[in-house]
């Protein structure tokens, strides 16, 4: 059977990989060419066999072999191709199997572009591996997906519906992705804690795979925010459920690690800052992993219990020893040689930026797991809401927010006061004049006003150095300021990437200060005809329709949206039941989006009368959070952009260390 086939090749990669993994380190320690080709090797046997075990369960999946439990579980005969393949990671099982593919891509992918470098490809290959083989250990003796009902069933449960979404083919594989990704730095990181290679080499060589991971948590985290808005009909887009806080702690510390590296590339300094955060992580990676398959939180998005939890707590326990062991080996050798010598110092307030980084993450940390804390030494479980981490997290937030639009004026070492005074008099001038202009329009809430100034203050912070570098590359070139700023945009990748995600970050704060703070919203039972008032929009209920289709059964309601008298939109807000005998269904929102505000739509419930039940909600400024979302983004694709040659690249290299302000 084609399914036993799957599991012989799972089978064969875990023994390739721990082979890679014992090799590579025998290779570090005795310096044997012939076994450092060996392991490289296994490393690219163990991805071709998890190749082949990933087809053999795609090929399952998509024939309906429904006698394989997996498939029974997570797909059905009337599910989309695309869905059917997005199944691959939508179960446990699967998506440990699919961890460990992606884990040997990534390293065969190492292994190869470092076959020259002969001091840290070891390592990497030694770690990635060593990591491949515990997931394969999971997946051959507790959660495999190759495992067989005793008795094929007709059909399958199919997906849940709530991931028959365009994001469920996005969002699991890019965190999966950032996930696995932080891997690769965690590796070089211990690489050189080992071998005691202690400068920026093992940086230069970590860097895109950190920014990589970073790039896909990114991705991953606002691409399931957008979905939580459009899908779950609650009208929120982050609700701190412990497994978004999962894939946020890593984003965190990563983007702090990759700060760090800033300073140490430039000066020596922050030496035990890279190589804790490197660690930390990677740990946070595969505890969000722990936490979502052990079922110890509470949460819609974890797979509940597996029985996985002991092997888990057991690799984290030793992986995190081993970190700390290390590090403590080496402390005296992680001294930087450079001091801090001003407050008003671009490494000064990456050091600060990076303590509020780290501080955000343990209040995520401490929240998530305070259930568990309280479960144990309380006797019962105490969860904290979201109010607990707004209000812990939002100021914290808005001080990494104000600290990037300080650091791009700032110099190493010390600035110059008069040149100080000079950068920031101009955004700050203009911050305060967007602050008087919303209070002379009517916002009286202190702090929002105070957090619209602070991502003001930053944007024209930014504004102002591109400005100011672009009109000096114009006078220089003859060039027009369009095509001078594209020029210092390639010219400078790393330096501009940057620039755009922070300002990426400050539009996104907009988005959500004015999403938290101004929301307004209603609801009510109306019969057709009637209109339900909320804020400066109503809206009129035309009436229900019903459809049925073999896979699911869709009640729709159709309402008209008027503003000021005047009919704006029509709308269709959804309510569908994917199963017969299915009593809660999946609510499908309506939303119309404005630049000011989105008018949501939620079909509540209706009645045999034809009557329906609407909740409608003004909520304002929600498409900054996607457009600066999509900055966010840019710009980390254009800081690891790769440059066209090997002596672009060392040039764009010293031109990103010397930036204050990096992704």
């Amino acid at each position: 059977m084609i399914t036993d086939l799957g599991y012989f090749a799972t089978l064969l990669a875990f023994l390739a990989a721990a082979y890679a993994g014992v090799a590579a380190l025998l290779a570090a320690h005795q310096g044997l060419p012939e076994l450092r080709l060996s392991a490289r090797r296994a490393t690219y046997a163990a991805c071709a066999a998890l190749t082949l075990a990933e087809a053999v369960l795609a090929w399952a999946l998509v024939t309906g072999d429904f006698g394989l439990e997996y498939a029974a579980r997570y797909t059905s005969s009337d599910l989309g191709l695309l869905y059917k393949l997005a199944a691959v990671y939508a179960g446990n099982a699967g998506s440990l199997l699919f961890w460990a593919w992606v884990m040997t891509m990534m390293a065969a992918v190492a292994a190869y572009s470092g076959r020259r470098e002969r001091t840290f490809a070891h390592y990497v290959t030694a770690v990635s591996m060593g990591v491949t083989a515990f997931f394969l250990l999971l997946v051959i003796f507790i959660a495999s997906p190759f495992d067989r009902l005793p008795q094929p069933v007709v059909d399958g449960n199919g997906l849940n519906p709530m991931l028959e979404n365009f994001g469920m083919l996005i969002h699991p594989p890019t965190l999966f992705l950032g996930y696995i990704g932080l891997t690769i730095p965690f590796a070089y990181a211990l690489g050189a804690l080992v071998s005691g290679r202690l400068d920026g080499e093992w940086l230069r060589l970590s860097r895109p795979w950190a920014l990589f991971a970073w790039l896909m948590l990114g991705i991953g985290n606002i691409l399931g925010m957008q979905w939580a808005y459009v899908e779950l009909g609650w009208g929120g887009y982050w609700a701190w459920d412990p497994v978004e806080n999962a894939s946020l702690m890593p984003w965190l510390t990563a983007t702090a690690y990759l700060h760090a590296a800033v300073v140490l590339r430039r000066r020596s300094m922050f030496k035990l800052w890279a190589v804790s955060l490197a660690g930390v992580s990677f740990l946070l990676a595969i505890f969000g992993t722990f936490l979502t398959r052990t079922g110890i939180v509470s949460s819609v998005h974890s797979f509940g219990e597996t029985g996985l939890g002991p092997a888990f707590a057991a690799f984290l326990g030793l992986a995190l020893l081993g970190t700390v062991a290390l590090i403590a080996w080496r402390l005296p050798e992680l001294k930087g040689d450079d001091e801090i010598e001003g407050f008003w110092s671009r490494e000064n307030w990456v050091l600060i930026a990076n303590f509020f980084f780290v501080a955000m993450t343990v209040v995520v940390l401490v929240g998530t797991m305070y259930p568990v804390f309280s479960s144990v030494f309380v006797g019962r479980k105490v969860e904290l809401g979201k109010e607990f981490y707004n209000q812990a997290n939002g100021p914290i937030m808005l001080a990494i927010v104000c600290a990037m639009g300080i650091c791009p004026v700032l110099a190493w070492r010390r600035s110059a006061n008069s040149t100080l005074k000079q950068a920031l008099l101009l955004p700050a001038g203009a911050a305060l004049a967007l602050v008087l202009g919303l209070a002379v329009l009517g916002m009286r809430q202190p702090l929002a006003l105070g957090a619209f100034a602070i991502a003001g203050f930053v944007l024209f912070s930014h504004a102002g150095e591109w400005l100011r570098a672009a009109r000096a590359r114009g006078r220089a070139r003859g060039s027009n300021p369009f095509v001078s700023l594209g020029g210092l945009i390639w010219a400078n990748r790393p330096r501009y990437g940057a620039h755009l995600v922070h300002m990426g970050i400050a539009v996104m704060a907009i988005g959500i200060v004015g999403s938290s703070f101004f929301v307004t919203q209603g609801e009510a039972n109306l019969k057709r005809g009637e209109s339900l008032t909320v804020g400066a929009y109503s809206v009129r209920f035309e009436g229900l329709s019903e459809s049925t289709r073999p896979s699911r059964t869709t009640v729709t309601a159709s309402v008209t949206v008027s503003q000021n008298g005047a009919e704006i939109v029509r709308l269709r807000p959804e309510h569908y039941f994917a199963k017969a005998g299915d009593e809660h269904g999946v609510t499908e929102v309506a939303i119309h989006t404005t630049p000011l505000e989105d008018v949501y739509v939620i079909l509540a419930g209706w009645d045999q009368d034809g009557s329906a039940t609407f909740k409608v909600l003004i909520n304002p400024l929600v498409v900054w959070i996607w457009v600066g979302g999509a900055l966010l983004l840019l710009g980390g694709v254009i800081g690891m952009w790769p440059q066209a040659s090997t002596r672009r690249v060392e040039a764009a290299a010293e031109v990103w260390s010397a930036e204050p302000s990096a992704v």
